[in-house]
């Protein structure tokens, strides 16, 4: 066994972990990432699949107003992978004899809130009275939304009274998407949240950031920056035990064997993570007391991904959200990755859909999600029936985040809140935001401002959020 001394320990390469690594190190100290996976980016990764033989990966999208990530990405150089988006197209299926039918919601030339206003007006996927009644619903959050949480976003919309149609074609999608949750399982803070950021508080908060390579490669541009200030990245070290040495200081030994003892200690994995190295603790140690019980009212929503791969194109499209259907998002990952140099080409066209909240299909055979989904393509790409298919994949994520159930708030713990040298970080701590890359990058920061002062040298390194723009600067 060797021994190894730092500043900081942190456990967990996921954008939590890079983020704290990334700002530790950038004010001095030692720092030591340790993940039991070969690779980076933690729930966000992506990976070569033993049998398609191609590099897959379940596509994230970073947005304007999320301004950690973005600036991570600005600093590591990662924000060259990404391809910007100003508009959202979504599809309604082909019926009646009629083909597929194109809405886009985006920027326009009018300041914000009024922003989106002519796409959103010009859409064909509402009817006159929806876009009204979805004008006057969104005017409650232009202020801000509610600052608790024990509301579920299901109560909310029911004294809104929206249309069936309202609901599958605007609330429905854009609920689900974001939050990966059904309304009853999802706050009405964190819905509102959602509709303010991105919406009406700025002309570009809802401009979509989409990476280009696969998702361990472009937040390897993180890791790469957290290294070339001094951190040391350990992959394939597993942490299966934590221990408080009689110095107070915090030794982990990984399944190298090699430990490491630091005075700060950062736990950057998901909560069943988290607490199973806190039960390595004894049970009379205070960081079980403060953090375990919390813990036991987190859930996951489960996200599963269909890849599949055609010998032609079937879209011209490189995204688009699907209305009415048992799929909610299509990128076109051959059109998106087409521009970038660094792109290795897959073999033929390369589509992935999306399915939210996919609770049903964690119980359903992959065999009978493929046969739905290449059910459902037609309906919104007839070309795909003139294509052959050339191979396909199924991946579900039953963790892939945690749940913003109502009245979660008080469980979320802040950074600090272990105590003794124990710190957390990972998007469903206290960030103020729901399961995203930017919570988690927030949480990855402030975990270092909290050791920061800690060490009686406080400091900021969260970045400023975007600001509002337009007649937005008056009203907020």
């Amino acid at each position: 066994m060797s021994s190894n001394s730092y500043d900081v320990i942190v456990v967990g390469a996921g954008v939590a972990g890079l983020s704290a690594a990334e700002a530790l190190s950038r004010a001095g100290a030692r720092v030591a990432v340790l993940d039991r996976r070969p690779y980076v980016g933690g729930r966000a990764y992506s990976y070569m699949h033993p049998t398609l033989g191609e590099v897959v990966d379940s596509q994230h999208v970073i947005v304007e107003c999320c301004a950690n990530v973005v600036d991570l990405a600005k600093r590591s150089g990662a924000d060259q992978h990404l391809r910007w988006f100003d508009r959202i197209p979504f599809l309604e299926p082909s019926k009646e004899g009629a083909g597929p039918r194109l809405s886009y919601i985006g920027s326009g030339a009018l300041p914000a809130p009024a922003h989106a206003s002519w796409s959103f007006l010009t859409a064909k996927m509402l009817s006159a009275g929806d876009k009204l009644a979805i004008a006057q619903s969104l005017l409650k959050f232009l202020r801000s939304y509610p600052q608790t949480d024990e509301e579920p976003f299901s109560a909310w919309i029911a004294r809104e009274n929206p249309s069936d149609q309202a609901i599958r074609h605007f609330w429905h999608p854009l609920v689900v998407a974001t939050l990966n949750d059904s309304f009853e399982r999802s706050s009405t803070k964190y819905a509102g949240q959602v509709f303010h950021e991105l919406f009406l508080k700025s002309s570009t908060g809802s401009r979509q950031g989409v990476p280009t390579i696969p998702l361990s490669e472009f937040y390897g541009y993180f890791a790469r920056l957290a290294e070339q200030q001094g951190s040391e990245l350990h992959l394939r070290a597993s942490v299966d035990r934590i221990a408080q040495l009689p110095d107070a200081s915090w030794q982990v030994t990984s399944s190298t064997g090699e430990e490491f003892t630091a005075p700060n200690l950062v736990l950057a994995i998901p909560f069943e993570q988290t607490a199973k190295l806190l039960r390595t603790l004894p049970e009379a140690a205070p960081q079980r007391a403060n953090i375990l019980p919390h813990l036991e009212h987190f859930e996951y929503g489960p996200y599963t991904t269909v890849h599949l791969w055609y010998d032609r194109p079937i879209t011209e499209l490189e995204q688009a959200g699907l209305l009415d259907s048992s799929l909610d998002w299509m990128f076109n990952k051959a059109a998106i990755r087409a521009g970038d140099p660094s792109h290795t080409n897959a073999s033929g066209h390369y589509y992935e859909l999306s399915i939210a909240a996919s609770f049903d299909e964690l119980h359903q055979s992959r065999e009978q999600i493929l046969a739905d989904t290449l059910a459902e393509l037609p309906k919104f790409f007839p070309g795909v029936l003139q294509a052959k298919l050339l191979k396909s994949g199924v991946l579900k994520e039953a963790k892939a985040t945690f749940s913003v159930l109502p009245g979660l708030d008080a469980h979320r713990p802040n950074a600090s809140d272990p105590g003794g040298g124990v710190f957390l970080a990972g998007d469903w701590t206290r960030t103020g935001w729901p399961s995203t890359m930017e919570g988690a990058a927030r949480s990855g920061r402030l975990a270092a401002e909290a050791i920061a002062t800690a060490c009686g040298a406080p400091r900021s390194f969260l970045a400023p959020e975007l600001p509002a723009s337009g007649l937005m600067r008056w009203i907020l």
